[in-house]
């Protein structure tokens, strides 16, 4: 029975519904740090957070149990995602349960910010009634800059112009036609909009591409009275930045909601006019609380009861419907993957996919995950998954590529796959015959039909009579029995490939007598899965 362990404190729904699931066994552990973090992650198969743990690579040092790690709430830059790929580790975020909650909180701030709402609250603390010192803005007319238009920074520009503002973005992933029905005006640089925005809010991730997003550069260019909110990560605006900005005038106000380190209870910023500033609270409603668990809570146990994977950020989706439908295929894939790193032991230096046909339509970064799975079994003392196979490959310095074409061939559908070695070069391709039955359809410049199952033995040969029953004659008189049998060849009486699909591994004298016919160049064994056998990955469960 999978276990999940609770590092922080999550909303009563969530652990209600972990409760209620008699396939699941969860304990509360918060607070963890340092090596009492790590040896508790060892001992779980799945965990759950919000943002105040922080798992790093050291927190998950020699783990080979823990399969998933689910972010209740969106940001998920506690977790070292890198770390955790590496050990295949899905790492899944909630992005939809505190979408309303933040994007409320943004339009608080700003108005909030255009009112001086706190400034003139304290002031009536202090017994002052300062009506003309705190003479605030309208939102109306004016134009917000919203960068990064994902869920939260859809609903916010929504909301904004519901209040009459006028709206434009930036997102290189949002459509002009997605952008025209929100009413939001697109630009292609964040810098482009900033002399024209009022108001500039951000909703993306923390990463190398958005980490001082707006610094000394922008601040040159902004408008002049431009006031900047970030509910989204701390860092997306050099704070700096924003403290030479307002003491300039150049900027009028900041509202900031998350900060470069957390939890924060001392910046320059804090008491400087024009500045208003909340700890991190855009998700701190009792609905995205509650809504956030229960998502993270749901995500967390369907991948471990049935290997759904949703809305993760460090692979690419697989529900049980997709996996069903793409199971053959990525049997091939991982299939062709362990043929080719038994063909050639050599040091691989790269390899390349093709996709034909209907498979070029379909997930092919799952297929190539899975055909990088199967080129490092052999090489891995743990099994590699579609998690974190392919940075593995790469770790290794193997060069990959890809490429889908969408025209169809003999097949409806075929996967080739090209491995280039220190010592040469060797290629395969494989399709699926109806819904289970892997196929290897080529092999270097010979064109055949072999079953891609158990053990098979490869001959390259001279194509001459003879041949067939000499290697068949061989394997019986030392009991090996032939299951199947596929020769293919480029013309008659040139160079052919024998594959022969035996019962059990010959003994090295039959492969010796094999390999002193004049005519076979050489001889390799191949050992696959049976007929069925998939990889843990790949079954009906989780990788």
């Amino acid at each position: 029975m999978p276990r999940v362990i609770v590092l922080d404190t999550l909303s009563p729904e969530g652990l209600s519904l972990l409760a209620a699931d008699p396939r699941i066994q969860f304990d509360v552990r918060t607070g963890l740090k340092g090596e009492e973090l790590r040896t508790a992650l060892a001992e779980y198969e799945g965990a759950i957070c919000r943002s105040g743990v922080k798992i790093t690579a050291d927190s998950l040092a020699g783990n080979t149990r823990l399969k998933a790690i689910v972010r209740a709430g969106v940001g998920t830059d506690n977790i070292d995602k890198e770390a955790a790929t590496r050990l295949g580790i899905v790492v899944m975020n909630t992005p939809v349960g505190n979408t309303i909650s933040t994007a409320e909180h943004t339009l608080a701030l700003m108005l909030a910010l255009s009112r001086n709402v706190a400034p003139a609250y304290h002031a009536l603390l202090e017994h002052r009634w300062d009506r003309n010192k705190y003479m605030g803005t309208q939102l109306a007319d004016k134009t917000l800059g919203v960068v990064g238009l994902g869920r939260i920074g859809q609903a916010v520009a929504t909301r904004a112009g519901a209040l009459a503002m006028k709206v434009i973005g930036y997102d290189p992933f949002l459509s002009p036609e997605r952008a025209a029905e929100l009413g939001v005006r697109l630009f292609p640089t964040v810098d482009a909009m900033l002399p024209e925005i009022d108001y500039l809010t951000v909703h993306t991730p923390l990463t190398d591409e958005t980490r001082g997003l707006f610094g000394p550069k922008q601040l040159q260019i902004v408008k002049p009275g431009a006031r900047l909110i970030n509910c989204a990560r701390g860092g997306i605006y050099d704070e700096g930045t924003l403290v030479e900005g307002l003491k300039s005038g150049k900027l009028a106000g900041v509202a900031l909601d998350v900060f470069t380190e957390e939890p924060c209870t001392d910046s320059p910023l804090f008491g400087m006019p024009g500045v208003l500033c909340t700890p991190h609270l855009g998700a701190s409603t009792e609905e995205a609380q509650a809504q956030v668990a229960v998502e993270g809570v749901t995500l967390l146990v369907n991948f471990l009861t049935t290997g759904d994977i949703r809305h993760a950020v460090n692979m690419s989706p697989l529900d049980a419907k997709t996996l069903d439908s793409m199971r053959g295929y990525l049997d091939v894939a991982y299939r062709l993957g362990l043929l080719l790193a038994q063909l050639d032991q050599s040091t691989a230096r790269s390899c390349r996919l093709t996709y034909r046909g209907e498979l070029a339509e379909k997930d092919t970064k799952l297929l190539t995950a899975s055909f990088a799975c199967g080129l490092l079994s052999a090489a891995m003392a743990v099994e590699p998954n579609i998690v974190n196979a392919e940075v593995l490959l790469r770790e290794r310095g193997i060069e990959l590529t890809t490429e889908s074409k969408s025209e169809k061939g003999a097949f409806a559908s075929v996967m080739g796959a090209e491995l280039v070695t220190s010592q040469g070069k060797v290629r395969a391709a494989g399709t699926l015959f109806g819904h289970d039955m892997p196929r290897l359809v080529q092999l270097n410049d010979h064109q055949l039909e072999a079953y891609l199952d158990g053990v098979l033995m490869i001959f390259p040969h001279r194509d001459v009579p003879g041949i067939i029953g000499s290697v068949g004659t061989t394997l019986g008189r030392h009991q090996v029995n032939i299951a199947q049998m596929a020769v293919g060849r480029a013309n008659r009486g040139g160079e052919s490939v024998g594959i022969l699909n035996l019962d059990d591994t010959p003994p090295a004298e039959a492969l010796a007598e094999v390999r002193a016919h004049p005519a076979i160049h050489n001889t390799t064994v191949i050992k696959l899965p049976a007929a069925g056998k998939l990889p843990s990955w790949l079954q009906s469960g989780p990788p």
